[in-house]
């Protein structure tokens, strides 16, 4: 007689989740989400379809709150974990420890969603804005502390304004952590730096290298700084989600650059017209004030007892006291205005500050400025450029501060 096995429901569905685990463990599997559901406990639900079978799957809260995009119904995608069986109902359900879109064209698909679930709410409204200042002098950076962009963003601001202070937070642009590092360095600048602006980007690169630009945890962050930022993610042609709800969006790195330090020109353009402006309500003052000097004339011709003839010429003579006491005081003004931005002019001149005694090192093959004793070996041979000249010179040694 045959041996017939015998189990209970218990021994067998055990024996199942043994096998099936053991079996399918660590594995990647692509399909289609549908019936996503995320719990109030943080854990995410849904099933995973292709055209001939269906998946339960499970992400618990520990592992999702690193997801880099926010999964959705119909949305193609890469799961990676291994295979379990939740005894209790005898279903076999996958634990999911990644998750990933399944190509570029599924990434962009996270990119519009998200785009579309912040612009309902919100976040890239004009009212939110803040206004970039005028002549910063502190500038913040989050960018990779060894990348192109930080370089480009030095070379502009000591060309067009040495003056000007550049706090870096080196932080990720890119890969796993780098959403992250970024949302994190945003909150550093805030809250311990005396920045008047922050730039954050990186260079150029494909949608997947930008894409910790278009995570939401980093348009958040973004969104909920009380400081202006401006955001310079790739090439002039590359639109990241920072880039739409930062306070502005610069082309490049070396754009934001530009844009956070005005040129000499641009200084001596805004103080023409601060000059137009106050000449403009000069003359209309002026022109209110004759206004009544001719109403009082007007009024003079009417009244023929000499009494009310001499008391409307007391007005006339104390109007135009006014007048004249007015004009030195707005003139006065406007003057000193001028002054002061002649001042700043001068101040911001590099020959002016080479006049007070200090020199800029440049590099000889090069022509780069040195910042650091480090930037150069013993023996090197380097130019030194003072207010009255240019000379070489060769590091002989390094010395203690």
């Amino acid at each position: 007689m045959v041996n017939e096995s015998q189990y209970t429901v218990s021994e067998l569905t055990s024996q199942i989740r043994s096998l099936l685990e053991g079996t399918f463990a660590d594995i990647w599997v692509t399909g289609e989400i549908s019936n996503f559901h995320h719990h109030t406990s943080g854990h995410m639900y849904f099933t995973l379809k292709d055209s001939y079978a269906e998946l339960r799957c499970a992400m618990f809260r520990q592992t999702n709150r690193l997801l880099r995009f926010h999964p959705e119904d119909g949305m193609r995608i890469r799961v990676f974990g291994s295979v379990s069986v939740y005894e209790q109902r005898g279903q076999v359900q996958f634990i999911v420890r990644k998750l990933k879109p399944a190509g570029v064209g599924d990434l962009f698909q996270a990119y519009e969603a998200l785009k579309k679930r912040l612009s309902e709410e919100g976040l890239f409204a004009d009212d939110h804005k803040q206004a970039l200042p005028i002549y910063p002098k502190t500038v913040g950076v989050v960018t990779s502390g060894t990348g192109a962009a930080l370089r480009d963003i030095l070379h502009v601001l000591a060309r067009r304004a040495p003056h000007v202070r550049v706090i870096l937070r080196s932080s990720q642009v890119q890969g796993e952590g780098a959403a992250e590092d970024i949302a994190a360095g945003i909150a550093d600048l805030e809250q311990y730096a005396a920045c008047d602006v922050i730039i954050i980007g990186r260079g150029g690169g494909s949608l997947e290298d930008l894409w910790a630009f278009n995570e939401e945890i980093t348009a958040r962050a973004v969104f909920s700084c009380t400081l202006p930022i401006i955001s310079a993610v790739g090439h002039e042609t590359d639109i990241s989600i920072t880039d739409l709800i930062a306070d502005l969006r610069a082309p490049t790195p070396s754009a934001a650059a530009e844009i956070v330090s005005p040129s000499r020109s641009e200084i001596l353009k805004r103080a023409k017209e601060v000059m137009g402006n106050l000449q403009f309500i000069l003359q209309k003052k002026l022109e209110t004030y004759w206004l009544n000097v001719d109403g009082l004339d007007s009024r003079l011709i009417l009244l023929q007892p000499m009494r009310k003839i001499e008391r409307k010429l007391e007005q006339l003579s104390q109007l135009s006291h006014r007048l004249e006491q007015s004009m030195i005081v707005l003139l006065k003004r406007g003057k000193d205005r001028v002054l002061g931005f002649n001042k700043q002019l001068i101040s911001l001149s590099p020959r002016q500050v080479l006049e007070r005694g200090y020199a800029i090192a440049f590099k000889k093959e090069t022509g780069d400025i040195i910042r650091s004793a480090v930037d150069i070996d013993v023996g090197d041979f380097f130019h030194l450029r003072t207010g009255q000249g240019s000379m070489e010179a060769e590091k002989k040694a390094d010395l203690k501060d």
